[in-house]
């Protein structure tokens, strides 16, 4: 997941007030339950210490939140006497989150916006297609291809000329399906996109999909439902793609836990992987974390952290705070600093399921990391 979404948070001094809220059910009980909520938050966000302005400011966006809207939820995060950022949330949290702190509360995001991944979504006929990519915002459109319009439709007839004519009518389908595969890859690069599904007609889809460059092709699904006509969408495409969402999500939780398991092997050779608050906060402050690694049970995410106003000034110690060049730093926990460095370093995030009971647990802690560059373990 990245978190460049996140970026407004990190462009201006805390501390912050940070609410994850359920807008409930649509009836009288429900509204009466969101007003009582919207009250608690409040009063737990002055108990901690928040500015009058800036519990209002909650308080506002908090009311304007409903279930038509915000079905599952909204989180908003305050500070300075405004909201700075207001996110959708894909589930409801189990638990009303309200606190007030040095740094946003970005963890329970991770959980409750689920592992998303951006998803180009290819809308395909035999003349062009049109794009889709859809994130943690929200779908976005992302353009469009035509191909040659004409001739696009075959006829049944078995005359020479008409056969002819169905040669071209290939000819044109072959062609679009090359135009629309080669745009298709443009887009995907421009857009960052981690896996793409192609949708739409039954002919032209799968010759899209055989025309795509390996390194696309292998993030590439296709799905019987919908089509590229305005009002083709339906429940089971919509189905469709987030099916394959979690499919790849949980691919790409199990190939970086092989990697990370891989990388941290022995200590006396050079490491692609850290785990641990320590080898964290020294990774972070050289910019070091690639992915960073977050399992939501895990003992360390509170533990203590110092940390300035900027995101590399970050220890463990409040000494070794101010020696990176913070005269005043402040008490945060760890995975809120870490989090905080990797959005603004461009650092992947993923979260990682609870440990087995019976099996190790990885990473140690809660927090770990993959990294960019081999680290060197220190000579003991």
């Amino acid at each position: 997941m990245q978190l460049s979404f996140l970026g407004p948070l990190f462009e201006r001094p805390g501390p912050w007030a940070t609410v994850y809220f359920d807008s409930a059910r649509n009836d009288e009980s429900g509204a009466k339950r969101r007003e009582l909520s919207v009250r608690q938050a409040c009063r737990t966000l002055q108990q901690e210490g928040a500015d009058a302005a800036t519990v209002q400011a909650v308080h506002d966006a908090l009311t304007d939140i409903g279930p038509a809207e915000d079905p599952a939820g909204r989180v908003v995060f305050a500070a300075g006497g405004e909201v700075v950022l207001s996110h959708r949330l894909s589930r409801p949290p189990w638990r009303q989150v309200a606190c007030w702190a040095p740094l946003p509360r970005l963890t329970p995001l991770l959980e409750l916006s689920g592992q998303d991944p951006a998803c180009l979504v290819a809308y395909i006929d035999r003349t062009g297609a049109d794009f889709e990519l859809r994130g943690v915002t929200g779908p976005q459109d992302a353009g469009h291809v035509e191909g040659r319009q004409q001739p696009v439709r075959r006829t049944a007839s078995a005359d020479w000329s008409e056969r002819h004519f169905q040669l071209k009518v290939e000819n044109t389908w072959e062609h679009n399906a090359g135009e629309i595969a080669q745009a298709l890859c443009s887009t995907y690069e421009e857009c960052g996109a981690d896996l793409v599904v192609l949708v739409g007609d039954p002919r032209e889809r799968p010759a899209v999909h055989e025309r795509l460059p390996e390194e696309v092709r292998k993030v590439t699904v296709e799905t019987e439902h919908g089509g590229r006509a305005t009002g083709s969408s339906s429940v089971p495409l919509e189905e469709a793609i987030e099916r394959a969402r979690r499919q790849y999500t949980r691919r790409r939780v199990e190939e970086v836990l092989d990697r990370f398991r891989a990388g941290r092997v022995g200590t006396d050779r050079p490491t692609d992987a850290v785990e641990g608050v320590p080898a964290l906060v020294e990774a972070a402050r050289e910019h070091r974390i690639d992915t960073l690694l977050i399992r939501p049970d895990g003992p360390e995410l509170g533990r203590e952290a110092w940390v300035g106003a900027e995101p590399d000034q970050l220890a463990t110690r409040r000494t070794d705070a101010r020696i990176l060049g913070e005269s005043d730093p402040v008490s945060a926990r760890a995975d809120d600093a870490l989090l905080r460095s990797a959005a603004v370093t461009a650092a992947d995030v993923l979260i990682v399921p609870p440990s087995d009971e019976d099996g190790p647990d990885v990473p140690a802690g809660g927090l770990g990391a993959l990294l960019r560059w081999s680290y060197e373990p220190n000579p003991v």
